[in-house]
């Protein structure tokens, strides 16, 4: 049986978030997504690649030349969040020399995909003002792409964590894009935590119980967190995971410390997902990872105005009943 093929590049590809994403929201399509590309600086993200894809993702992509890139049908891209400070004359791609957004859009200049999902932290929303996304999207706009953006979170699709992004998704053709509803419930912890964890990953003594002394939570099993005032709260789910977070910043019932492949389920990657890092470099990679169940969504919502076997009528008939109800 015949399979349309979708091509993507994975830039800043990290472990694979976009990829496990998107690969899923294909197969269950009926097409076949073929990476062409992906990029990624850091040494053990590319282990954990190459260990799950089969491939080595190429190292810094500032010093990758555009027309080196294979041509593609969409650009993934979960670009850093370094400070774009140097953003401020709204002069649109000028003002983005410098930032590794800057080499999305060469990229996104040169070879034209059909369209691009590029995702960041929320914070991004509200840096100086608005005026950093504003420059980002009139870039965008200015290579002729449609572009939408939404600030969704991991929680909404089916994932215990508490973690809010910004999706900006662009295409060349004025599509009736929207992004997903909403999603409940989300999954309980108790399909996330593992039964038998090792000693290691419990906090001392002292610690569980000085949390204990301070909070008693209202959920069970609960992951507790605590703030920077040390402050304590507990949840039916985890808040962000984060790559340079305290040890004990979030820990299950308030005694341990998540494991790897905890942190990989609350992130959304399958139990198939092979960590072959040490479990520092797996509690950053997963902190750094995009939320899968989100992006996957996201792509669901795209494929039918990139994928040509892809039926639009119920996208159409969606759009109808949320915009035509009145």
């Amino acid at each position: 049986m015949y399979k349309e093929r979708l091509k993507f590049i994975d830039l800043f590809c990290g472990i694979g978030g976009f990829r496990v994403a998107f690969e899923e929201a294909c197969e269950e399509n009926e097409i076949q997504a073929e990476c062409v590309f992906s990029s990624d600086i850091d040494k053990y993200a590319q282990e954990s690649y190459e260990a799950n894809f089969g491939e080595k993702p190429a190292g810094d992509i500032t010093k990758i030349d555009e027309k080196d890139i294979p041509d593609h049908d969409i650009l993934f891209a979960g670009f850093p969040c370094q400070p774009f400070s140097i953003i401020g004359q709204m002069k649109g791609l000028n003002d983005t020399r410098g930032t590794l957004f800057f080499d999305i859009a060469r990229i996104l200049k040169e070879k034209e995909p059909k369209a691009f999902i590029l995702e960041n932290v929320k914070q991004l929303v509200g840096h100086d003002k608005g005026k950093t996304l504003k420059v980002i999207v009139k870039s965008l706009q200015e290579l002729g792409y449609h572009v939408q953006y939404s600030v969704l979170n991991a929680l909404d699709f089916g994932l215990p964590q508490k973690r809010e992004r910004v999706v900006i998704v662009g295409h060349k053709e004025p599509i009736l894009f929207t992004f997903p509803n909403p999603e409940k419930p989300y999954k309980s912890l108790t399909e996330i935590l593992e039964n038998k964890v090792d000693e290691k990953y419990y906090a001392s003594e002292y610690i569980r119980n000085k949390r204990k002394e301070k909070h008693a939570s209202s959920y069970y099993p609960s992951i507790w967190h605590e703030n920077k005032s040390g402050n304590i709260c507990s949840y039916p789910y985890s808040c962000a995971l984060r790559s340079g977070a305290s040890h004990n910043y979030l820990l299950v019932n308030g005694e341990r410390r998540l494991t790897p492949r905890e942190m990989f389920r609350l992130q959304g990657f399958p139990d198939w997902y092979k960590i072959v890092v040490s479990d520092a470099q797996a509690k950053k990679q997963a902190g750094n990872a995009v939320p899968v169940n989100m992006i996957k969504a996201v792509s669901q919502k795209l494929l039918p105005y990139i994928a040509s076997t892809v039926d639009q009528t119920l996208v159409l008939r969606e759009y109808d009943l949320k915009y035509n109800a009145s």
